[in-house]
């Protein structure tokens, strides 16, 4: 028809009429003739709305015939639209209308014909329809809870209809809007989620496929739901699933399955015995494993082990039963979780089917299937959780790998071997493992790496974790029991390694391998129960025994027997256990079997003897001596040849186990046996005493020794000697002493009779070194020995002078070389050179019990420093280099006679002693050198003294400490330790004085390297709360090391200069004296002078206390002393105003008390006159104008003439040659002259009589009315303390010029000896006595003496005879010090 032929409306009317016929055939094929019909008709709007209408209005019809006029105008819409284009939906408003058909609860017939023009129209248009589907859910889930009946059919239906035309994409559009329905909270949208959920059984095969394996465990997890209404709609939903199997087998299982899913408790387990009682004809389909998949996943959660090996084993069969493999693709990211978990069950059954399950599910999916399947495993097989996990892992890996196939196993092993040998003991553990499982899945691709892997178990045999080793023996289990007969030339040199393992594991497991691949070779299982009975008995048969002959070879079955019966002398019980077991299974006759094996076992037992593994020789002893025991004659005369032979093998090992053999021998035979055979063993014996190899030679003594026990004596009579005559030999010289070392190393008593051969005079070096070398094996009888040795070998190491690098350089304990004075070098002396080693040697063999007797004699040798003193100092040198004996109980004993030696002039006796003491002193822990003070103070005072006895003049340095540059290297920590760590005052202050002998001992070169390490601790500590003693101690030290040391004191100056600032306020006298004189010292190296001296000025004037302000004082004039010149004028002129002040203040005071001079005056007048020799002309002048030369000078009052008295004498002293130039030199002898005529006090004459004489010792031009006034304090009318004072002025005068009285002893002699004929008392008749010496010369003869009698005539003449200066001659000289110090 065209396209406007009016038939068609007529035609469509017609079609529309016959719709109302109940036949939904005719209906559709109305449906099918519309769109061909109406299509032309679209462009006429007003007409088909008209069409549309009548249809949509059909769909509400009631009454009787209703349900076929809704049916046929369902029929007839789906076949208009699709006539009409599926835009008509929308442009005619068809999808809104009927949206609010079934959105209207009144008019039930109209709902059911929306909804059945839902399930039309879906059918008509199929995938054309999908977008709308979406927009409809919401409708069908309303009405899946319809009141009407008849409404929830046609949604069943209209359902139906729509999940069957659902393509892929449609599936994913719907089913999640589905899902979240099934989270809703009301029931009812739950249900018609469910029953949509349901309908969706009924898609396409492909989409079944998709959409299943996530509704139906969501169909099962709603099986429980509280309202009854959803738990059954689910169900249902569930029997819908089912009713599209088409597998008969599994259409039966459909019941079973749903109760499982239903009741998961209760019905798993039978569910899950029924598949796998079930015999399968048929493939199963999709719908099939939606339902077997949420069972099986089920019970491989259960925690029974069972229950998941029955999972297990259905998840491996499920690949092989599907239609196509890929049906199983959605269900492995479900049950691949699970199976990995079931792989980690402790249960060795459960982790075995899990392991075949995934091997078989890879099988069966292909690569897709693995994921990270092969990293997780590899990960599992190194992690450090349980042996369990690692165990399944390994199973499961080595499934995977059987699937992967040869190639990929290649490629992973370099992996695999590399984490087996891993430091971490878990991975060991894990791959060990694996290569268990490897030949159960891999029988043949694996054994061509069997040589690779077996290295690695036997490496895992010997390993320290158990864990580790069990792993590694279960592999090797695997290996036997997989290869025994096809790999058995590969396997068994493995595991005949092992059983000679240095670990007694690897040998019990290499044992039982081996056991195990004998009894697979013979054909037994070896599981016998042996008791009782003789070890020579077993239950073994000739086949056995043939059989592994014939497989092995007779050279090969001959070793493996030797090692099997060496292992039943195992030192582990275990391992001997299991030895005889295996011996006894295999073996029929053992005697017969030794005797065959003999020379194998004998050779094998040589080898062990050997080893240096001590649990192999100690096996193979006990072999060998077994074998004697038993078999004694039967062996004897094989053996012995057998050794005798190989003792000329050119491997050294060899020989030495023929040794041990040789030792093992000898202890298990008889003494008649003995006697029979001893041409026969003696004779190796005695060729390996001189054995080139040191093993060789001790195995040789060893047997020596047990050959002398069993009463041999004759041997050592036969030995020894020539091994003695063989030290003469030079070829054989080496041999030989080692020959005679093994001996004594088992009889130690043959060096009581070797020693005097070899001391035997003239002693010869090779005698020197043979004693040196033996005397460490026989250090338990060298006591009695030691004089003798020490004796011979000191006087002869004495007598040379070491010409290498030791005896001209020494090294200090602090490591630093340092070059000694030039020696003169002897001829080398090697007779020398081998005692100084021989003494050593006796030296460090000496034990506990010897250290006594060798110590004493080295004491006794430094005492004979003409003798054997250098010998003694140079072996104490290197012995307590090198010693472990402990010597600090006898360290001061040896420091003591050491130090003594360093005043010794020789430089090479001087030097030995010195690196005696370097060497010692190291031995010293630091927490014990404290305790060493007292000792070598006392050591150092003797060698001083020493040394001062030698030397009448000079200053006084000890030789030993002027050799090497740090030559106090040894001393100067001992001290330190003293003064920081002394246990009590006395020891800290003997330290510190004993460092300031140090320092006065050395030169100033020998000093710098230790200024710093003095000073600084020095320093630290003395702030500390010491006694007085130990304070001024360490303060002269300090004061030592700052006129010693000089400009290398410089970086403490800040700090010395406070510390001596505060301990001038100590209470202790000595303290602040020591102070002040140090302060004054370290002027010189103060950059701030100025500064200090006027503090010191300023803090003289006004302290209170006048002992303290004396201490200013004295700091004050040894600055003036030594920096004065440094000063400038202000602070000279600053200074004069203090003093002067201060004078002042004092000449009121008196300066003299009974007690002696006031220590506030005496120190201030010497500052004063230090002031003057400072500040030159005008400062002298303004000094002496304010005192002994102003008004109050000498004549004003007793307080004013006494300071006055005592400052002019100051002041001739310290500025003598500057009275002239001042124009004061007159007055000053004028005032000095009048103050030795003073009437009332003897101070102030004393202090004339000083002047008079510093004034004449400068200005000898004012002798005579000096001299005169002199004579006059001489006189019979003076007190004995004046007469006193003034000869000991005289006195200094002479020692300081011994011709400064010659003109003027005509007037002072007479006096002298008048006193001296007069005066009873002591000290001023040695005053006297003394000062005759020295005026009169007498150190350089009598002639002064005589003439001197001479021109006095009279008294004197008579009284001075020669006999009397010849006694003054013999005077020793005194140490005379001032009384008064000012």
């Amino acid at each position: 028809l065209a396209p406007g032929d009016d038939k068609r409306t007529s035609i469509v009317g017609l079609l529309l009429d016959v719709l109302s016929t109940p036949s939904e055939a005719v209906q559709r094929s109305v449906s099918n003739c519309l769109p061909r019909l109406l299509g032309p008709l679209a462009d006429d709007r007003v007409y088909v709305e008209a069409l549309l209408a009548r249809l949509l209005g059909q769909l509400r019809e009631g009454g009787p015939g209703g349900y076929g006029l809704r049916r046929g105008a369902a029929y007839g819409l789906s076949g208009a639209v699709k006539g009409l284009g599926i835009a008509s939906l929308k442009g005619y408003g068809v999808l809104d209308s009927l949206k609010a058909m079934v959105e209207d609860k009144r008019d039930a017939q109209g709902r059911e014909g929306s909804l059945q023009a839902f399930e039309c129209l879906c059918e008509k248009l199929g995938r054309l329809f999908e977008p709308y589907v979406i927009h409809i859910l919401p409708l069908l889930l309303q009405c899946f809870g319809d009141a009407a009946p008849q409404v929830r059919a046609a949604a069943e239906d209209a359902a139906r209809s729509i999940m069957g035309q659902l393509s892929a994409s449609g599936v994913k559009l719907v089913l999640p809007a589905l899902l979240k329905g099934l989270e809703d909270s009301a029931w009812r949208t739950k249900q018609g989620s469910i029953q949509l959920l349901g309908a969706m059984a009924h898609c396409a095969p492909k989409q079944l496929g998709s959409c299943l394996p996530t509704i139906v465990p969501r169909l099962g997890g709603v099986l429980g739901d509280p309202h009854p209404k959803v738990a059954a709609a689910a169900k249902l939903a569930l029997q819908e699933v089912g009713s599209v199997i088409r597998s008969p087998e599994m259409t039966a299982l459909v019941p079973a399955l749903l109760s499982a899913i239903a009741e998961p408790n209760a019905s798993t387990r039978p569910c899950l015995d029924t598949l796998l009682a079930t015999t399968f004809v048929n493939t199963i389909d999709a719908p099939s494993l939606a339902l077997v998949v949420p069972v099986v996943h089920r019970g491989l959660r259960d925690r029974s082990g069972d229950t998941k090996k029955r999972a297990a084993r259905i998840v491996g069969n499920m690949c092989s039963l599907t239609n196509d493999p890929k049906d199983m693709t959605p269900y492995v990211p479900l049950l691949m979780p699970e199976l990995q978990k079931a792989l980690l069950d402790p249960l060795p059954e459960v982790r075995a089917t899990a392991a075949r399950a995934m091997g078989s599910l890879l099988k069966g999916m292909g690569a897709a299937a693995l994921g990270d399947l092969l990293p997780w495993l590899l990960s599992t097989l190194r992690s450090d959780g349980s042996s369990v996990e690692r165990s399944g892992a390994a199973q499961g890996l080595a499934e995977v790998l059987s699937v992967l196939g040869e190639e990929h196993l290649a490629q992973l092993l370099p992996e695999l071997f590399a984490s087996a040998t891993s430091k971490n003991p878990f991975v060991r553990e894990g791959h060990l493992t694996l290569f268990k499982y490897l030949p159960l899945t891999m029988e043949q691709p694996f054994q061509q790496h069997l040589g690779e892997v077996l290295p690695l178990i036997l490496d895992g045999l010997s390993d320290e974790v158990e864990g580790v080793r069990d792993a590694a023996l279960a592999a090797g289990r695997c290996f036997v029991e997989a290869y025994a007969r096809s790999c058995l030339p590969l396997l068994l040199p493995a595991v005949e390694a092992g059983l000679g393992g240095d670990n007694w594991r690897i040998r019990q497991s290499s044992l039982e391998l081996c056991g195990e691949l004998l009894f697979k070779v013979a054909g037994t299982s070896g599981k016998v129960k042996l008791d009782g009975g003789s070890d020579d008995e077993g239950v073994a048969c000739a086949e056995f025994s043939a059989a592994i002959q014939e497989a092995l070879g007779r050279e090969r079955n001959a070793d493996v027997l030797s090692k099997l019966y060496m292992a039943r002398s195992d030192v582990q019980y275990v391992v001997r256990n299991t030895a005889l077991h295996i011996w006894k299974t295999i073996v029929v006759n053992t005697p017969k079997t030794l005797q065959e094996i003999l020379p194998a076992l004998m050779a094998e037992v040589i080898s062990a003897l050997a080893d240096p593994g001590e649990d192999r020789r100690l096996a193979a002893a006990r072999c060998l001596g077994e074998l004697v025991r038993k078999m004694g004659e039967r062996v004897l005369h094989r053996m012995l040849p057998i050794l005798r032979d190989t003792m000329s093998s050119p491997n050294s090992a060899t020989r030495q186990g023929v040794c041990a053999g040789l030792k093992e021998l000898l202890e298990n035979v008889t003494r008649h046996q003995l006697t029979e055979y001893l041409s026969d063993i003696l004779p190796p014996i005695q060729g390996a005493l001189c054995d080139d190899d040191a093993a060789v030679r001790e195995a040789a003594g060893a047997a020596f020794g047990v050959l002398f026990k069993g009463g041999a004596h004759g041997a050592v009579e036969s030995v020894v000697p020539s091994l003695l005559n063989g030290l003469d030999s030079p070829g054989h010289a080496s041999q030989s002493l080692e020959g005679l070392r093994v001996i004594l190393s088992v009889r130690p008593q043959v060096f009581n009779g070797i020693v005097p051969k070899l001391l035997k005079q003239p002693v010869s070096s090779a005698g020197l070194r043979a004693i040196g070398t033996l005397a460490g094996t026989a250090a338990s009888v060298l006591l009695h020995h030691i004089p003798a040795i020490m004796a011979a070998c000191l006087t002869l190491s004495s007598s040379h002078t070491p010409t290498s690098t030791s005896a001209a350089c020494c090294t200090s304990s602090d490591g630093h070389s340092n070059a000694a004075a030039p020696v003169a070098a002897s001829p080398p002396d090697s007779r020398a050179e081998a005692a100084a080693e021989a003494a050593l040697a006796v030296a460090l063999a000496a034990d506990e019990d010897s250290i006594h007797c060798l110590l004493a004699e080295l004491l006794k040798a430094l005492e004979d420093v003409t003798g054997r003193a250098l010998g003694a100092a140079r072996l104490l040198a290197a012995y307590a280099k090198v010693t472990r004996q402990d010597l600090q109980p006898h360290v001061d004993e040896l420091i003591t006679a050491l130090v003594l030696l360093l005043a010794e002039d020789a430089d090479s006796l001087a030097l030995a002693a010195w690196q005696a003491c370097d060497a010692l002193a190291a031995t010293i822990p630091k927490d014990q050198q404290a305790g060493h003070t007292t000792a070598l103070k006392e050591a150092l005072a003797g060698a001083r003294e020493k040394e001062r006895r030698k030397r009448r003049s000079g200053v006084l340095h000890l030789h030993g400490l002027l050799l090497p540059p740090k030559a106090l290297g040894p001393f100067v920590p001992i001290y330190l330790q003293g003064v920081l760590q002394g246990s009590s005052p006395e020891v800290r202050e003997a330290a510190a004085e004993g460092l300031g002998e140090l320092v006065v001992l050395t030169s100033e070169e020998g000093l710098k390297p230790f200024v710093v390490a003095i000073t600084g601790p020095l320093i630290r500590i003395i702030g500390d709360r010491f006694p007085p003693e130990t304070k001024a101690a360490i303060l002269a030290t300090l004061g030592l090391l700052i006129r010693r040391a000089g400009p290398g004191l410089k970086p403490f100056v800040p700090q010395l200069q406070t510390t001596f600032l505060k301990c001038l306020n100590d209470p202790a006298p000595a303290v602040r004296a020591t102070a002040a004189d140090n302060l004054g010292d370290l002027t010189r190296l103060s950059a701030r002078l100025d500064q200090l001296v006027c503090d010191l000025a300023s803090n003289a004037a006004t302290t209170a206390d006048r002992e303290i302000a004396a201490a200013y004082l004295k700091a004050l004039r040894g600055a003036l002393r030594a920096s004065g010149e440094r000063l400038t004028p202000a602070t000279l002129g600053s200074v004069q105003a203090q003093l002067l002040q201060l004078y002042g203040t004092l000449s009121g005071k008196p300066a003299a008390t009974n007690g002696g001079v006031d220590p506030q005056s005496a120190a201030l007048v010497q500052a004063m006159a230090q002031y003057c020799a400072a500040a030159g002309p005008g400062g002298l002048t303004a000094v002496l104008s304010a005192g002994p030369l102003g008004p109050a000078g000498i004549s004003g009052s007793k307080e004013a003439r006494e300071l006055g008295s005592m400052l002019l004498a100051a002041v001739a002293g310290a500025a003598a040659e500057g009275l002239e130039e001042a124009g004061q030199l007159r007055s000053a002898v004028e005032a000095a002259v009048k103050a030795t005529r003073d009437t009332e006090l003897a101070s102030v004459k004393v202090a004339g009589g000083r002047a008079v004489v510093r004034l004449y010792h400068a200005h000898r031009n004012t002798g005579p009315a000096l001299v005169s006034a002199l004579t006059t304090l001489l006189g019979p009318d003076q007190a004995a303390e004046v007469q006193r004072q003034a000869m000991l002025s005289l006195h200094k005068l002479t020692v300081a010029d011994e011709a400064a009285l010659q003109p003027h002893l005509g007037a002072l002699v007479p006096s002298i000896c008048s006193i001296l004929q007069r005066e009873p008392n002591s000290q001023v008749k040695a005053a006297a006595e003394q000062l005759l010496k020295h005026a009169l010369q007498l150190s350089n003869g009598l002639e002064v003496g005589q003439a001197a009698a001479a021109l006095a005539g009279g008294t004197t003449k008579l009284f001075l005879t020669d006999a009397y200066l010849r006694r003054l001659q013999k005077l020793p000289d005194d140490d005379w010090v001032e009384a008064e110090e000012y």
